[in-house]
């Protein structure tokens, strides 16, 4: 039997919650092993940075955990990415999994080491609404449509998307590398760019139009991204002020950069969303992402 072990990087977790994606996850045929800080409480963050280094450092040792996933984002993940000993991940590679927040570690990751990360969903944000569903769940649901795919994409198999707002048409290839926009800015000052041609993909919540303008524009400022960057895919923007003024934004944003830029996808703070294996080879024509 495989097993998952669920970290708590971020914010404080709900007990309920967790209970639940516990029991989606047992239901799925998966044991599963929880941080020791699961459950602990420090303001605003699921208990201290050293515990969340030392459990997230322990469940990549532990041979019998074969995925990490996140409970939830919030806040907390960068504080904890300059103590992280990468070398210990590097030689135990395996999949973790999260986003929102926990953007911040799946980037840094993936640039100490190389592991492809997935920006997917996590046990509470995602799964954590479990008990109140009936079993099984129909494929149709927004679980099960998030379940399928994160385990597509950690079976490592061809995964093929298709938005359907295409600000400016075109083709190009990379790796794919993004993630949630704040926090992919959060990083600024850190080496987080990657050194090769990539495709960004993009999402964010609560955020007015003119903060991301200002983030993409604070990204965009920095050369190696600029000259990196092959093309835009964009998830939802949730909650945003004036979706008019997103849409111009998006629709000048392509003009000036001249390449493909993209919109539609399952990449979102909602419950149904698609899987990201940030650091594999894509491809993207027009409205279609592929990722090999």
């Amino acid at each position: 039997m495989k097993t998952i072990g669920i970290i708590a990087p971020s914010g404080g977790v709900d007990e309920n919650k967790m209970n639940s994606a516990i029991a989606f996850f047992e239901n799925k045929g998966y044991k599963v092993k929880l941080a020791k800080n699961i459950f602990d409480k420090k303001r605003y963050l699921a208990g201290s940075d050293k515990d969340k280094i030392d459990e997230l450092q322990k469940f990549f040792e532990d041979s019998e955990i074969d995925m990490i996933i996140s409970a939830r984002g919030g806040y907390g993940a960068i504080r904890l990415v300059n103590q992280i000993d990468y070398d210990l991940i590097k030689k135990n590679p395996k999949p973790i999994i999260g986003f929102s927040d926990v953007t911040a570690l799946l980037l840094m990751i993936y640039k100490k080491t190389g592991i492809i990360t997935y920006h997917g969903p996590m046990a509470c944000s995602d799964f954590g609404e479990f008990i109140s569903h009936p079993s099984p769940l129909p494929d149709g649901d927004g679980m099960m449509f998030s379940w399928n795919n994160l385990i597509k994409a950690i079976n490592n198999e061809k995964l093929e998307f298709e938005g359907n707002k295409l600000y400016r048409s075109g083709k190009a290839n990379g790796i794919i590398w993004g993630g949630n926009l704040a926090i992919v800015v959060s990083l600024c000052g850190l080496d987080f760019i990657p050194n090769e041609d990539f495709i960004f993909f993009a999402e964010d919540l609560n955020e007015p139009v003119y903060k991301i303008d200002k983030m993409f524009q604070q990204l965009l400022n920095i050369n190696q991204f600029k000259n990196n960057c092959k093309a835009i895919v964009l998830g939802d923007f949730l909650n945003v002020d004036n979706p008019k003024w997103l849409e111009e934004y998006f629709c000048e944003l392509a003009e000036n950069l001249k390449i493909p830029v993209v919109g539609g996808f399952k990449i979102t703070h909602n419950q149904e969303k698609i899987t990201i294996p940030i650091g594999k080879i894509c491809y993207l024509q027009d409205s279609k992402l592929v990722i090999n």
